[in-house]
């Protein structure tokens, strides 16, 4: 018979879970009784609910009939050890953080509890304190997660959207926007700063359409050289220029039947631009150096980030092609205007990258997460993701401190690290490096979109070229949007 207690309370102080709400429970498998009742009071004592297992066999049959938010299990049990039991326990609770407790706590105990899926080893005798600390953090990551989790199933069933994150009433609006309009036929404009997620939101009209099983294409306007655009969409037949050696289709054909994205489209040349025009009026056009139309269904959801109104003001956009993509327009908000959305994003991301480096899920210090809501995020999600990112690399404690993000969220400047790493530098030395770092920080939170950064600078793409040669900066191959 297993030897099991559970104490509840009836909801969990701020030194518990952080704020009030259920009280998080606990599973604790250990087989000296004298273990499991020093735990059991620490954590009731600290609004925990605990419930108690002698062994194996019993904190499974436990496992398999209660869900639990944090399982402390012994290394050194009869019968299966308790690494032994982690793929056991992860088959029935994948997400259920597990904290190791052991007398034995060498290196290799340790290496292998980790790979077997713990997330935290702790030895004895423990200090209560850093020992609640750990729990704490692994209770409200395993809240994050879950939340994430719920969040996008149940953005999945009401609205079939995939790799969004946001529970925040813009982006909820937003969501119910794309749901209405996705199943027309109807051209969609979205705006927003760089970074918002554009080309998220168009990828969820797109699977949220009749055309969904027809392709999807997206193609960065800005960052095809005006001279190869229009090859690129229209495609073009052999020996049309130069360097023509075969026939070749545009995007337009290859998304025949689905949908074409055209992000930053207010980067366009004008005499694009009218090309555009006719292939969105007409629905036909002719390859590049061919002689016969091409008639096509494609819807088309064109992005950008400039206003569109203020550059047909200008004379640098068409105002009958605004006109025609002005359709349906949707104004995606900047990460600032949905503050409520960045643990959420944070958490995600932290997993994303975690997974995508195979290192276990690191946890925001509270400090850093300070830092995040505080922080007003110029370059929006895309920026947030490029941090988290920086952090899964750089940690190597399994949490990221405000020391780990980049400098510009917590106001370091470039000029007092030079100060200090370059002493004897001339003026021009440290200007020049200071000028590199910021160039280098702005390519990096525009995925190196030199067109993009270029736009930031308020300078001519010409431009930002010649300074990357001339501070010899190494672009990095381009990488998601």
């Amino acid at each position: 018979m297993s030897d099991t207690l559970e104490m509840d309370t009836a909801s969990t102080p701020a030194s518990a879970g952080g704020k009030a709400g259920p009280s998080p429970r606990i599973l604790i498998i250990d087989d000296e009784a004298a273990i499991r009742e020093s735990l059991e009071t620490l954590l009731t004592l600290e609004g925990f609910t605990v419930t108690l297992a002698f062994d194996g066999a019993a904190g499974l049959d436990l496992l398999a009939r209660n869900e639990y938010e944090l399982l402390l299990l012994d290394l050194a049990l009869p019968g299966e050890t308790g690494i032994e039991l982690l793929p056991r326990i992860t088959a029935l609770q994948p997400n259920l953080p597990v904290i190791m407790i052991t007398a034995f706590g060498t290196m290799g105990n340790v290496v292998e509890a980790i790979r077997a899926g713990a997330e935290n080893f702790v030895q004895k005798p423990w200090d209560n304190e850093k020992l609640l600390a750990d729990i704490r953090t692994a209770i409200a990551r395993h809240r994050a997660e879950e939340e994430i989790i719920q969040l996008k199933r149940t953005l999945k069933q009401r609205y079939n959207f995939e790799n969004i994150v946001g529970k925040s009433d813009p982006m909820l609006r937003l969501f119910d926007v794309v749901a209405q309009i996705a199943p027309s036929r109807s051209t969609v404009l979205l705006q927003g700063e760089s970074g918002t997620g554009k080309e998220l939101i168009a990828k969820a009209i797109h699977a949220n359409s009749s055309r969904r099983d027809k392709p999807f294409v997206a193609v960065n306007t800005g960052a095809v050289p005006s001279d190869l655009l229009e090859s690129t969409l229209f495609g073009h037949v052999k020996g049309a220029f130069t360097s023509a050696v075969a026939s070749k289709k545009g995007l337009f054909e290859v998304a025949n039947g689905g949908t074409l994205f055209l992000d930053e489209i207010g980067t366009m040349s004008m005499d694009m631009q009218a090309k555009i025009l006719r292939v969105l009026q007409d629905r036909r056009f002719m390859h590049l150096g061919g002689t016969s139309e091409i008639q096509v269904d494609v819807r088309i959801v064109a992005a950008t980030n400039v206003n569109l109104q203020e550059a047909v003001r200008e004379g640098k956009f068409r105002e009958d092609l605004f006109y025609r993509l002005n359709v349906i327009c949707l104004e995606l908000p900047p990460l600032r205007a949905r503050r409520e959305d960045v643990p959420l994003l944070a958490a995600h991301f932290l997993r994303y990258y975690a997974e995508e480096n195979g290192v276990a899920v690191p946890t925001l210090s509270p400090e850093a997460l300070r830092v995040l809501m505080d922080y007003e995020w110029p370059g929006n999600v895309r920026e947030l993701e490029n941090a988290m990112e920086r952090g899964v690399v750089l940690t190597t404690t399994g949490t990221i401190t405000p020391d780990l993000l980049p400098a510009q969220l917590t106001g370091s400047t470039y000029s007092a690290s030079m100060l200090d790493h370059k002493p004897d530098a001339s003026l021009f030395d440290l200007m020049e490096e200071i000028e590199r770092r910021i160039i280098t920080d702005r390519l990096e939170r525009c995925h190196w979109n030199q067109t993009e950064a270029a736009e930031h600078f308020k300078i001519p793409l010409s431009t930002l070229n010649q300074k990357i040669k001339r501070l010899n900066i190494e672009v990095k191959k381009r990488i998601r949007e």
